[in-house]
């Protein structure tokens, strides 16, 4: 099977990273302890089962019995633990901002190995959520950790494995021994094509099984082409950060004004063309904090301006905006600047090219009023704590303090059952949504074309084309 996708940069797999294109790759190739069902709930991987304590910080994890991985080494207690140590290793690095993430969570923990198939994690803090974090970090066979450099081949237990790779291809075959996820393919192969309808061409002609990362225009083209569509809402979510340290962000009624004043439904139409959804806060219904209960803001001009005036907003805002990821960013940014003259305030919009540079800026809390974002962990934990917990004042936090969001998201990280959990969290996301710390905008639908080698692809909740049985949803038309 040949998938065409965007680009091809295979880079360290303990780089904790979003790159859809290189995760697509690595989902054949590598396990974890833990991974994401076709419905994006928890479920055995590598591990298979595990017990926490009462504390929250001490876990223990069984591994699966006759794993092997692609060297023919089997799978060991002591190779877990040196994944994840390596993964939390400064050495690694990082991309967009997000060097040293693993450290930050469990840089202080005592990993053991306990016997050969048993792995003992003590965090240094509760850490309820831990099983969001573990099921992005892939396990290595110790033969590609060797020498402390990044493994020159992902040498995983994955239902692939890699026999070629140049810039333009990665060519994978089955691997026989797969314990946790089987191979419905002798081989397959990721191809890089940046352009879309090249891409699309590419299956239409019958030189490719799938297409990824099209628009929506695209796959209805393809739909009336007679191919198969799988679409999927991402758990991406676009918005504008506020700058709540000091200024006009720092003002509660004028973040609620903006929230109003933007029409985010034509923000949709016109950047996604439609493919899209509102978001009601900082995550999406994917999260396990999401509390679908709440409205989002809805587009009220005439509240917007009430509230501006009992803010005494300033004239004007300076508003960030990079030329990619999000790549509609530059016209959102004229979206709202159009929105919010309609109410009375000037945008001045500062446009920002070079996309590594502005993530530091942002990471540095170097931002002006505002700054278009995309978050992309589906963890909870993650978003919560990285980018809206004053007492972290983590890698994205942009000075919002709320005493009571950060005693409940403590709390949360103290509450194992997760069902509890979850009460705990929408207690905090309804606080969120009144406070407004972003501007809440959307999460865009993702697109794939089938062509008639596809038979059998999935789609996971992350939204990744890997090979498993059954997990595909296909679409004959789009709504």
């Amino acid at each position: 099977m040949i998938v065409v996708q965007p680009t091809l940069r295979l880079a360290d797999p303990h780089i904790c990273s979003d790159d859809r294109d290189r995760l697509a790759v690595h989902g054949a190739l590598l396990d974890a302890l833990v991974r994401r069902d076709a419905a994006g709930r928890l479920a055995p991987a590598l591990a298979a089962g595990w017990t926490v304590g009462s504390d929250a910080r001490t876990w223990t994890f069984r591994l699966r019995p006759d794993v092997a991985f692609h060297d023919g080494t089997p799978l060991t207690a002591r190779a877990v633990v040196a994944s994840l140590r390596r993964a939390c290793d400064p050495a690694v690095g990082g991309e967009l901002g997000t060097e040293g993430v693993w450290a930050s969570y469990l840089g202080d923990a005592e990993l053991v190995a306990t016997d050969d198939h048993t792995v003992r994690i003590v965090c240094g803090r509760p850490m309820a959520d831990l099983l969001e974090l573990l099921v992005d970090i892939p396990v290595l066979a110790e033969s590609a950790l060797s020498g402390g450099s990044a493994p020159s081949a992902a040498v995983g237990t994955g239902p692939y494995r890699l026999v070629a790779r140049d810039e333009a291809s990665v060519t994978l075959e089955g691997f026989a021994r797969a314990t946790v996820r089987h191979p419905t393919r002798d081989r397959l192969v990721f191809r890089a094509e940046p352009d879309a309808g090249r891409r699309l061409d590419a299956v239409r002609r019958g030189a490719a099984d799938v297409a990824t990362a099209l628009a929506a225009a695209s796959a209805r083209h393809a739909t009336a082409d007679g191919l198969a569509v799988v679409s999927q809402l991402r758990h991406l979510c676009v918005a504008f950060l506020f700058d709540a340290r000091e200024g006009a962000g720092a003002n509660r009624m004028l973040r609620r004004a903006v929230n109003h004043a933007a029409d985010v439904s034509r923000m949709i139409a016109r950047c996604l063309d439609g493919a899209g959804q509102r978001l009601n806060g900082p995550l999406t219904p994917r999260h396990l904090g999401c509390d679908p209960r709440i409205a989002p803001y809805a587009h009220e001009p005439d509240r917007a301006r009430a509230l501006l005036d009992r803010a005494g907003a300033p004239e004007r805002l300076v508003v960030d905006v990079p030329t990619r990821l999000p790549d509609e960013a530059p016209r959102l940014g004229e979206l709202l600047a159009e929105d919010l003259a309609a109410v009375g305030l000037e945008v001045v919009l500062r446009r920002f090219e070079d996309r590594p540079a502005y993530a530091e800026m942002v990471k540095a809390k170097r931002i002006d009023d505002l700054c278009c974002f995309d978050s992309s962990p589906l963890s909870t934990y993650r978003v919560l704590r990285e980018k809206l917990d004053a007492t972290v004042a983590g890698p994205w936090w942009q000075g919002y303090a709320s005493e009571e969001v950060s005693d409940l998201l403590a709390l949360a990280s103290r509450t194992v059952d997760d069902v509890a959990r979850r009460a705990v969290y929408h207690r905090a996301y309804r606080r969120l949504h009144d406070d407004a710390p972003w501007l809440f905008l959307y999460r865009p639908t993702a697109f794939w074309v089938l062509g008639r080698g596809a038979e059998g692809v999935g789609v996971t909740a992350q939204g990744l084309v890997h090979a498993d049985r059954g997990t595909a949803r296909l679409h004959r038309a789009l709504g």
